[in-house]
């Protein structure tokens, strides 16, 4: 029975491994105090409570305040396990988010084609409906003993048409406070100036956290910035590798 159970159990990332006693201790803290409040907090892994745990520096009152604000949204905005194609067709269809590859250390590549993206039919909902859906295969398609992802913002041809500024922060508040400590990081790539004046209203609501992730790539150093953490071999055609672009429903 033991044996079964192990083999049940999820499997420990790499950097788990070097984890500490404190760290795995607070971890058995927090899970009886959130399933105290929140009986549904069973369902979730020791891999789950310990990124929001991370999140908040090993800090089990800010983190257990987290993880419950996130139980009550998950249930509320993600009622039946997970968002519908059929609820954001609009988004899908604009081909805008693809995921292929792993960086040198196997984390996911997901790339953001900007200039793709335009406010759809349902406004903010509906794009915070697109983030959670692409959050959710992100997640369940991540190699086994690996958490994060790589994301690779390619900003060229961006404009006013694309700017959706509270579109873009329903998303970030997704990221950081129902998926903590997913994204490994964050490659801005041929950034106009324009994008800049958003830049600018979207970085008082970045966390710190979050913040440390964001690189900026000058376009005459993308390359060398690019292999400086992907092998040619995993990076998208587009970008003189060899996979071709999956966009992430068909992933």
């Amino acid at each position: 029975m033991a044996s079964e159970e192990a083999a049940k159990a999820p499997k420990i990332p790499q950097d788990c491994i070097e984890s500490n006693e404190i760290e795995l201790n607070k971890v058995g803290q927090m899970r009886t105090l959130v399933e105290k409040e929140d009986p549904s907090a069973k369902e979730e892994d020791d891999l789950q409570i310990r990124r929001f745990l991370r999140a908040r520096d090993l800090d089990i009152e800010k983190a257990s305040a987290l993880f419950l604000k996130y139980l009550k949204w998950r249930h509320s905005f993600v009622p039946n396990g997970s968002i519908p194609e059929s609820e954001i067709q609009n988004h899908l269809s604009q081909n805008k988010l693809f995921m292929q590859g792993l960086d040198k250390k196997g984390r996911p590549i997901v790339l953001i084609l900007a200039a793709r993206h335009f406010p759809a039919k349902g406004g903010v909902d509906a794009f915070k409906r697109f983030a959670v859906y692409s959050l959710d295969r992100i997640c369940a398609r991540m190699p086994e003993g690996q958490e994060k992802f790589v994301g690779i913002a390619d900003l060229e041809g961006w404009g006013y048409s694309n700017s959706d500024i509270r579109g873009y922060l329903g998303a970030l508040s997704i990221l950081q406070d129902c998926y903590p400590e997913r994204l490994g990081k964050l490659i801005l790539i041929h950034v106009p100036y324009l994008f800049m004046k958003a830049w600018k209203i979207v970085y008082p609501f970045i966390d710190k956290k979050t913040r440390d992730k964001i690189v900026f790539v000058e376009n005459k150093k993308l390359m060398s910035n690019l292999v400086d953490d992907i092998d040619e071999s995993q990076l998208p055609e587009i970008y003189g590798g060899k996979l071709p672009l999956v966009p992430i429903q068909d992933n």
